[in-house]
């Protein structure tokens, strides 16, 4: 029996093209296919912003926090519910990711507890796109401009989807995109960063080629800086040719992608939704392109139905631990809705590949336990 995946990326013929073009021309860093690829992606969203493309998601949150000048003694605003890379690109520059609850029905940052967490040494709010959704970022931006913070989208979810009628990253302080394997497009690795932010585009420009300045504008001319300043840490950040030849064929795809995956959604949420113990989170999927479909499980079924469905050759996935309770940022405090999602959340598989066989054997599978299980308590 084959393995039904959790996710995988959705690739062919036509990337195979676009790595040997650029194979061909003989130059496989960073140039002129990055920079078609950041005028695509601008184009996309439909924004007058600025979008610089680096080597992974975590490298724009990193870059994007440091560049704004975010470091050692300061203190960033995080949802304990993300994946451990946010609190790594904050705790990377020196500065301390704090972490925050979550909201039950959205798993999105709730801001009440955000409040709580504000000292004199916050600096920033990262509120996190989980699960592709955005909805709240308005009551955000309220909240950051009542406190002077800046902030950061860690929209690693949430790469062409909508809020208020138009795309993520049209508008906005900063946001950070990642397109790694996995995600809504794949530049095989990768990341971007969007803002308006002149200042900061050429902090971000300069620092992600090693703090070389004016060095993109040279790499994009197909030459190197051989004489050049360096007044700022800068990183090997940047993205090269090879993905973003990916990037820019996946681009073209992101219309069946979308469409794929909000129908695999609408297919779970019809076959399940009549199951006992089995809940959706509150998302308006008409806006997003879901990068992962979790649901809620009760604590005392979910691990047992992972292993359920494991045993039937389907991945599922915990999305996510929260950061809080792992050694390295640990709080003294309690998250209660963070670690009530901890135990109840359930990632089933969902990506651009899932047939509709796939799915009706993973419904098959969840009924099944829960037939077996006999009464159980709803979420």
């Amino acid at each position: 029996m084959n393995v039904i995946r959790l996710s995988r990326s959705s690739v062919g013929e036509e990337e195979k093209v676009a790595l040997a073009s650029v194979i061909d021309a003989g130059y496989l860093g960073m140039g002129k296919e990055v920079q078609q690829f950041e005028e695509e992606l601008r184009a996309f969203i439909g924004t007058e912003n600025d979008v610089i493309c680096v080597n992974t998601g975590t490298a724009a949150l990193h870059l994007a926090l440091e560049c704004l000048g975010i470091g050692p003694g300061d203190e960033v605003l995080v949802p304990s519910i993300t994946y451990v890379a946010s609190f790594q690109a904050v705790s990377a520059t020196g500065a301390k990711p704090v972490a925050c609850d979550v909201t039950l029905d959205r798993v999105f940052l709730d801001l009440t507890d955000a409040e709580r967490r504000i000292t004199s040494k916050t600096k920033a709010i990262m509120p996190v796109h989980y699960a592709s959704d955005s909805t709240e970022m308005d009551l955000v931006y309220l909240f950051a401009g009542r406190f002077g913070l800046r902030v950061i989208e860690d929209a690693a979810h949430g790469f062409g989807c909508y809020r208020n009628g138009k795309v993520i990253g049209d508008q906005g302080d900063v946001i950070c995109f990642s397109f790694d394997g996995i995600k809504n497009i794949t530049a095989g690795e990768g990341g971007a960063v969007v803002t308006g932010d002149k200042a900061l585009v050429q902090r971000i420009r300069d620092a992600r080629l090693l703090g070389v300045e004016q060095d993109t504008e040279k790499r994009y001319s197909g030459q190197r800086s051989w004489f050049f300043d360096v007044r700022h840490q800068g990183y090997r950040y940047h993205m090269s040719n090879l993905m973003a030849a990916i990037g820019r064929v996946q681009l073209t795809k992101i219309g069946q992608f979308a469409l794929h995956r909000q129908h695999c959604v609408a297919r779970y949420q019809q076959e399940l939704s009549g199951v006992p113990g089995i809940r959706f989170l509150d998302l308006c999927y008409e806006n997003l392109i879901p990068h992962i479909f979790p649901v809620r499980v009760s604590a005392t079924h979910r691990d047992a139905l992972m292993n359920h469905l494991r045993a039937s050759h389907i991945e599922c996935g915990l999305h996510y631990q929260p950061n809080h309770q792992l050694d390295y940022f640990a709080t003294d405090y309690a998250l209660p809705n963070a670690e009530l999602l901890g135990d109840e959340l359930l990632s089933l598989p969902l990506h651009a590949e899932l047939s509709e066989s796939e799915q009706d054997r993973v419904v098959t599978g969840i009924r099944n336990y829960f037939d077996s299980a006999g009464n159980v308590r709803t979420v």
